[in-house]
């Protein structure tokens, strides 16, 4: 080993002109550590700023809460007549539920279809999908895959452009859970 300084460092990073064992440990701990403590030497780490406003979320919800949440204290009127519910009457796997909603609307800027939501009355968050909709569409249908924890009734509510909510429901019946249950 060399006598200087420079000698000593050269050896024990480089042997025979290529870095020792021992070398490349100690400059991925170091690195290691510095990527580590990183973060918290720039300060306290803050929340993520695509979370939006997660305080505001409950773990569980009744179906009765979401329902005032979404629409306040307007009447839902039955549509059944005009808004066609297509999802299985057994979902064997509660996973992967099947579901499409048409609803019977001219769709002109007049008169359209504005938002399609989707409830599940006995999922911890009932809401499970808002779908907004323009009159360029050209017809109010979507389809989706829905959780659902347990049989229960599955709602579709079209909002209209003049603010008009009409709804059909149907119970699923679940024979094996698919939100953890």
């Amino acid at each position: 080993m060399g006598g200087d300084k420079e000698g000593i460092m050269t050896n024990v990073w480089m042997a025979g002109g290529r870095i020792s064992r021992r070398g490349m440990l100690r400059a991925l701990g170091l690195l290691g550590v510095a990527a580590a403590g990183g973060p918290f030497l720039a300060g306290a780490p803050g929340p993520a700023l695509g979370q939006g406003n997660l305080g505001a979320l409950q773990p569980e919800e009744k179906v009765d809460a979401t329902m005032q949440r979404l629409f306040g204290g307007r009447p839902i009127k039955d549509g059944s007549n005009v808004i066609k519910l297509d999802l299985p009457l057994i979902a064997e796997n509660g996973s992967v539920v099947p579901i499409t909603v048409e609803v019977q609307s001219p769709m002109t800027p007049a008169s359209y279809v504005k938002s399609i939501y989707i409830i599940s009355d006995k999922n911890r968050r009932p809401l499970n999908a808002r779908f907004s909709l323009t009159p360029d569409m050209g017809a109010a249908s979507i389809g989706a895959n829905l959780r659902l924890g347990e049989t229960t009734n599955v709602r579709a509510i079209a909002e209209l452009n003049d603010g008009t909510l009409l709804m059909a429901k149907r119970e699923v019946k679940v024979t094996v859970g698919g939100c953890g249950g």
